[in-house]
Formats: C-alpha cells, structure tokens, sequence
C-alpha cells in the first residue's frame, strides 16, 4: 500500500485475522514449503537488486550502490541461504533425557512450532537487509510475516511491498507503509511475535503496545558499542578496520564502533593511521560514490549539533577531508569522518547512540579504567578488542557484557551464521540468525511419551514400601 494510502488499523487486523486463519486451516508448514518461501524471498533479491540500490539512492541523497549490494542484497541472501540448507535438520525433534529411570520405555522430546504470524517493524539504516535477514529465520520456522518498514526510506519501503506483492500472497507475507500512526497501530496488533530494529527510546513505545496483547519480542536495538585498543594491539591495522566500520554507511550502523578506547602515549599513532585509513579509502568525499550520506537533515543537523557542542566544551575535533573540499555547498547530507579526542561526558556525543561518522577518542591508562567506564554505562549492543594479549582479551570479555564481539575487527560477529545476534539489556532482548533465529520464531512444545508398562502404578495410592525405597533413592545430596 502506498505512503499516500496509509492503511488503518482495521486493515491490518484483518489481514492478521486472515493470516492466523490460514496458519490454522492450512497446518504446519512442509519443509519443502519453507524452502519454497525462502527461495521466493532470494528470487526477490535476485530480480530488484539494480531497483534496490535506486531506492536506497533516492532515499539517502546519496548512498555507495556497491555497499548496498553488499550489505542489503548479498548479505540478506547469505542469510537465506544459510536457513535454506538447514531447515531440514532444524525441524527435526530434539531427543530430552527422561528423570524416572525406572520406567523403561518412556521417551521425551522438544516439538518446534511454527508460532503463526511474525510482525516485523524494520528500520531505515539497513532497510532491506534488516526486513529479509529476520524473514530467514522466519520463513524456516514456518511462520507468516507481516511488515512494517520505515517511512524514512519511503521509496525502499514502497519497492518493498511491491516486491512482497508479486511473490507472495497476503495471508504469506503482508507489507503496510507509512508514518508514525500506522506504526502505532502495527505495534498494538496481536502477533504471535513482533520484532522491532531500531531505537531504544522507541522500543518502550513498542514494548508497552505489546504488553496489552501479551505479545513476545524480539528487540534489536543499539547504544554506544565501546572499542578497546590494547597496548599490544596494531594500531595501523585497528585504525583501517576501525574507519572502515565507521565510514560503512556513513557510520550509520546499529554495531558502528561509537568510542574508542586508545592507551595515552598511542592517542597521536592512533589518530595519524585514522586519517591515513580514511585518505586510502576515500581520497574525496564529497563527490565520491564510495562515500555514503546522513540519510536526512534532522540527522545531519542532530551529527552536527554534536560536533558544536564538543568543540563548545573543550574537546579537540579532527575532521578528516583528504581533499579539503567545502561541505557547506553539497546536494546530499555528507559529513566526513571526524574524531573528537578527549571527550567528556557531559558532551552530547557521549550520552547518545551516535549512527554517523563521528568517533570520539578516550585515552585510558590501565585496561581496568576503560572496563570501568564501559560497565559504569548501558550494556552494548557490540563491544571490540584489538590486541595480542590474551590475558587482556581475556579480562575485558570476562569483565564486561555485550550483545555480541569481535575481536580484531569491528561489526563482524553479525555476520555469521552460526552466530546468535541479539542484545542485552536497553540494548535489546533476544537473538536471531542461523538456529538461533529458528528457535526464536518457534514455540519449543514439550512432549512426554509415557511408557506402555503398568510399573508405573507405583506412583499411584495406596503407596507401597516399594513406593517409599524408590523416593528414598531420589531424596539424597
């Protein structure tokens, strides 16, 4: 349905009714089902990638296409993939150990359901990689979707539906465009699950509107995902893979590094290979189709509000142009990366998720400070170490709680597979990806199997010393 033709509330409860009648009607899905629907989904992405990388131009102002072939059409289909060839072996019942040994011939084992229809509120950072990577997961749990966008990517939003449309039926998967309204309105539906990407200070919105129906979530969220930089780390090499994950998307990234930690004598090495990773990867910036854009003027002016208010307060702002170009005469919202070194934490780009190409650089002398301030603050969505000592690593993952690591790089624990993805805390609650993801969108029902055997009368009245010895046996340390 188009931006303009935003559905009501009564449009989307009777498609869920139709859903949820049709998940009934229709029985679980078949293996070869699920398979089906996934190879639709990768078909989709197949056919609209050229369209894809169009509607996230149009909707960034400017947006790298080779990025968005990556991050929003390969990836998704990697993901896909991966559920594809394991569904089979998923779906399988998992044997469970029976406590009363005693009676031969019982048997016990978890059932995976699918739980019916999935609500999908998807965000406007990765708009098609975050709608079809949780459909994986989704699809293979023979569940039915529905999805609700974001209207600041409205022209993705709008291929979208147009693509869902073409390969799927509405009781399968149902896309509703639209503002804030239709949003409100998705959120307060009766799933069998909802997950939500995006904000923290959304999702108490989100969660409050489920809670009426007692619908189970899954919130993918962000905050500020800490770097540690040991003193045994290669700070050339951690500079280039650090700016390559702040400058991925313009650093709009739920996972983006959005502080550093850097020991005090290696703050000016740090920031030398800063800038040189920036100069190799972007010699320009601002015509350069590499480089991404801040997807609109509230962010932009947001990014820039955070630079003012550092600089206003003290901080050092290293703003790294390779070309020196002039940003205040562009056609799109670009911004480049820039390092804000010792920063303080009454500094606006200290207290928010950041989800721009700003990083402020902390110095620290003993690890104990950086795991200090890092536990001091909200549980990360991600949390990196760069360093050969493995004590170190050691003590800093022990020490601290995150969503997810990744050690000597940036970001890349998204994308594996056998993964889980998920956060912790205002971070988020729970995971998807690989089984994970299976599991989160199945009801785990727990069979028993009693023994055909009639020794099982021993457990009924009236009790027998036999009876008594048998629960003597169990009552011991």
């Amino acid at each position: 349905m188009p931006l303009d033709q935003a559905p009501q509330a009564s449009d989307m409860s009777a498609i869920l009714a139709k859903q949820k009648a049709a998940h009934i009607s229709e029985g679980p899905a078949s293996a070869e089902l699920r398979i089906d629907r996934i190879d639709r989904a990768i078909g989709l992405l197949v056919d609209f990638q050229g369209e894809i990388e169009e509607a996230l131009v149009k909707d960034f102002g400017h947006r790298s296409r080779d990025a968005s072939r990556f991050t929003d059409v390969a990836s998704s289909i990697s993901t896909l993939k991966d559920s594809r060839k394991h569904v089979k072996a998923w779906m399988k019942p998992e044997k469970r150990r029976t406590e009363l040994p005693f009676f031969l011939g019982q048997r016990a084992e978890v059932q995976f359901q699918p739980k019916g229809t999935i609500g999908i509120i998807s965000p406007w950072n990765f708009p098609v990689n975050l709608t079809f990577t949780p459909l994986a997961g989704v699809f293979a749990a023979g569940n039915r979707a529905m999805i609700k966008p974001s209207e600041f990517t409205e022209h993705t939003s709008e291929l979208m539906a147009r693509m869902f449309a073409q390969a799927f039926s509405e009781e399968e998967v149902a896309v509703f465009t639209g503002g804030p309204d239709v949003g409100a309105a998705f959120t307060s539906l009766a799933f069998d699950h909802l997950v939500f990407t995006g904000a923290t200070s959304i999702a108490h919105h989100v969660m409050r509107a489920a809670a009426d129906n007692l619908v189970p979530l899954t919130l993918e969220l962000g905050g500020k995902s800490p770097v540690i930089l040991g003193r045994s780390a290669d700070m050339e090499k951690a500079a280039k893979r650090i700016m390559n994950g702040k400058t991925l998307n313009a650093g709009q990234i739920c996972l983006a590094p959005d502080y550093a930690f850097v020991p005090k004598e290696k703050t000016a090495e740090f920031v030398g290979h800063a800038k040189s990773a920036v100069e190799n990867m972007f010699p320009t910036l601002k015509d350069n189709d590499d480089y991404t854009s801040v997807v609109n003027q509230r962010h932009y002016d947001r990014l820039q509000s955070y630079i003012t208010d550092a600089r206003e307060k003290g901080a050092e702002i290293v703003e790294i142009n390779p070309a020196d170009e002039n940003f205040t005469q562009q056609p799109h919202h670009k911004i480049p990366p820039t390092l804000v070194l010792n920063p303080t934490d009454d500094m606006a780009v200290m207290q928010d998720e950041i989800f721009g190409p700003i990083l402020p650089i902390k110095e620290y002398t003993e690890t104990r400070e950086a795991i200090a301030y890092v536990n001091a603050n909200d549980r990360p969505l991600g949390l990196y170490y760069f360093g050969e000592d493995s004590a170190e690593k050691d003590k800093v993952l022990d020490s601290t709680t995150s969503g997810g690591v990744t050690v000597n790089d940036v970001i890349f624990h998204i994308g594996q597979e056998d993964l889980p993805f998920g956060g912790v805390g205002p971070s988020g609650m729970g995971s998807y990806h690989g089984r994970d993801g299976f599991l989160e969108f199945s009801h785990k029902k727990a069979v028993y199997i009693q023994t055909g055997s009639e020794l099982i009368s021993i457990l009924r009245p009236p009790y027998s010393e036999k009876f008594r010895k048998q629960i003597d046996k169990l009552i011991k340390r």
